[in-house]
């Protein structure tokens, strides 16, 4: 498929290894098992790891302790969906070299085929979720005061997954702001206990047509029309922001954390990759290389990584 003997990943020594001239479909892990940190070209590699305890950008640190079982946990899961892995990382390294808007297209052009896939069809068969509960009256609230619009992802009981009617109703409401003359500032937060748990399963696998479902995902973009609103954005996150609920919100202008929030890419496990913005919108955020660090191992990032990461750029208590 990509390396020698179909290998749709490469895990090699972060220190010596160069990219070849010839194109490489696999997957690229650079590791440093000694902690060393060595002067590296990032455009080389998809996930740089290292032992060291502290890591600066592309890096992401990993205890040595548990550095050789976190690379074959990350092997693993490439190896169970390479198709989405190795996607991933092309579609990280397009969007790296393009403007946010053509990035979205892209990652939802890769997205709808992914939809079409065998591994998203594996996934989908094991893991149909239960019908929908009764729909949220009116899954996106908003509030004007003065200068300021409040948009609240407003179905707690739900978690604030991100069905279709309410990723409509956001957009929506952002594209109100967007066209309003006198300009207000937009507060994005979520109500309950957390922002957003991400895309609402039992809506997975309904697209009939994936190329219409490619149409809708990018005219009805609620990433670029937030990222459209420049530093009139701010959005407040708390608790559990999974999948889309932070793939969207990464392109805010400025994105607060309470403590205790978390943030995590789970895509890969569905054989897919972030549908949201995320590829465009997180890698913007924390880097290509981290990004792909996230979807390739589904971990929760604590609100603390997050700062240092730049994910977020604030952490205060929720208002």
């Amino acid at each position: 498929m990509s390396a020698p003997g179909g290998e749709p990943l490469l895990i090699v020594d972060a220190a010596s290894w160069k990219r070849p001239g010839v194109p490489i479909q696999a997957v690229v892990i650079g590791v440093d098992r000694g902690g060393e940190l060595p002067d590296v070209d990032g455009d080389d590699f998809d996930l740089l790891i290292t032992a060291a305890a502290s890591a600066p950008k592309p890096w992401t640190a990993a205890d040595a302790g548990e550095f050789d079982r976190k690379v074959h946990r990350i092997a693993d899961a490439v190896r169970t969906h390479p198709l989405a892995a190795t996607t991933a990382a092309k579609v990280l390294r397009l969007a790296e070299t393009l403007p946010l808007a053509d990035a979205l297209v892209v990652e939802s052009l890769a997205y709808s085929t992914l939809l079409g896939g065998a591994e998203f069809a594996r996934w989908l068969e094991t893991n149909r979720a239960a019908a929908a509960a009764a729909a949220t009256p009116a899954p996106v609230t908003i509030e004007r005061s003065g200068d300021a619009v409040r948009v609240t992802l407003d179905d707690a009981p739900g978690r604030n997954a991100m069905t279709a009617a309410m990723r409509d109703a956001l957009y929506e409401a952002l594209a109100n702001i967007l066209d309003d003359p006198t300009r207000p500032a937009l507060v994005l937060r979520g109500a309950g206990k957390c922002f957003s748990t991400g895309g609402a399963l039992f809506e997975f696998g309904m697209a009939r047509d994936l190329a219409e479902a490619h149409a809708v995902r990018t005219l009805h973009s609620c990433a670029r029309a937030l990222d459209a609103l420049g530093p009139r954005a701010t959005v407040f996150l708390h608790g559990a922001c999974i999948g889309s609920g932070i793939e969207v919100a990464a392109a805010a202008y400025r994105r607060v954390a309470a403590p205790g929030s978390w943030f995590q890419l789970p895509e890969l496990s569905m054989g897919l990759i972030p549908g949201a913005g995320g590829t465009a919108t997180m890698a913007r955020a924390i880097g290509r290389h981290r990004t792909m660090g996230m979807i390739l191992t589904g971990e929760r990032v604590d609100a603390a990584k997050a700062l240092d990461w730049g994910l977020v750029h604030a952490i205060e208590p929720p208002r």
